[in-house]
C-alpha cells in the first residue's frame, strides 16, 4: 500500500549530499521540526528529472521556501555520487536537499516503487511531490505512469 495523507514517513537511513561529502540521515531526524517539500523521480540525468523537474524546484526554490517550506529535497533510487554529480550539473547543491535511496530502501517503505527493469533501471521511484509536516504526511500527489503534471514546482507551489 503507498503511503497515504496523514502518514508519518517511514524511518530510513539515506545519504545527503552535503559540501563535506556524503553524510547519513535518518528520515525521523531528517523531516523532525519542519515543513518539507519532497519529490521523488525516477533517476538523476533521466530526461524529463533533468530537462523539466529538478530544474523547476532550483529555479522556484525561492518561492517555495517563502511560503513557509524549511527544505526542499529530491528523493531518487540512485547513489551518492550520481546525485552529487546531478546536483552540481544543475546548480542544485545548495537550494535543494538531494537524498539518494541507493537501495530503494525508503522508496519502498512508501511504496512508491515501480519495475523499470525493461529499460535497464531496475526498480525507481513514481515521480510524485509530498508535503511533510514534522514527519507527516500533508499532501501526495502521484504522477501517471509517463506524465509530469501534479508534482512539478509549480502545482506544489499551487498547493501551499
Amino acid at each position: 500500500m503507498p503511503i497515504k495523507v496523514g502518514d508519518t514517513i517511514p524511518n530510513v537511513t539515506l545519504k545527503c549530499v552535503t559540501s563535506e561529502g556524503a553524510k547519513d540521515v535518518s528520515t525521523e531526524e531528517f523531516f523532525a521540526g519542519k515543513k518539507v517539500v519532497m519529490f521523488a523521480l525516477p533517476g538523476a540525468f533521466t530526461p524529463t528529472c533533468s530537462a523539466k523537474h529538478l530544474p523547476g524546484f532550483v529555479e522556484k526554490a525561492g518561492e517555495i521556501k517563502s511560503k513557509g517550506v524549511d527544505t526542499i529535497a529530491c528523493l531518487s533510487v540512485n547513489d551518492f555520487f550520481v546525485m552529487e554529480a546531478w546536483g552540481k550539473a544543475h546548480d542544485a547543491l545548495d537550494k535543494i536537499a538531494l537524498l539518494a535511496d541507493g537501495n530503494g530502501e525508503l522508496t519502498r517503505a512508501l511504496g512508491l516503487g515501480f519495475d523499470a527493469s525493461q529499460f535497464g533501471m531496475g526498480t525507481r521511484s513514481q515521480r510524485c511531490a509530498v508535503i511533510v509536516e514534522d514527519g507527516v504526511v500533508k499532501k501526495l500527489d502521484v504522477e501517471a505512469p509517463s506524465k509530469f503534471e501534479v508534482s512539478s514546482a509549480e502545482a506544489v507551489l499551487r498547493a501551499l
